[in-house]
């Protein structure tokens, strides 16, 4: 059994234990340097769509429609999910999202959903 995936925000200091640092947010973030995330991929294409992630807009009262949107989304996304699923059996890795909401994120439906799908 795979291990569980694991998230962070990416303006968090980047750390031994997060193994491959695996951005997965589709733009990249607000005033962080590409040298500061110490990225090891960036998969634009596993992140929600552009319209999805407008329409949410981290509004909480919209999460269970977003979770069920985007996993939609990502059952569609089968080369994304396999790229994403190949990097994480790699070894240690680690999710990283840039919204400032850490409970009403992509990033928790994303390793939600690859912790069933891989």
């Amino acid at each position: 059994m795979p291990p569980p995936v694991r998230i962070k925000r990416v303006y968090a200091p980047p750390a031994e234990s997060d193994g491959s640092r695996i951005l997965v947010d589709r733009l990249w973030p607000r005033g962080l340097g590409r040298d500061t995330a110490a990225l090891t991929s960036w998969c634009k294409s596993i992140a929600p769509s552009t319209e999805l992630r407008k329409w949410f807009g981290h509004d909480p009262q919209r999460w269970a429609e977003f979770n069920r949107r985007y996993c939609q989304e990502l059952d569609a996304n089968g080369a994304a999910v396999t790229e994403l699923a190949s990097l994480l059996d790699r070894g240690p890795g680690i999710l990283l999202y840039a919204a400032h909401d850490e409970q009403h994120n992509h990033a928790i439906v994303l390793a939600d959903y690859m912790a069933k799908h891989r």
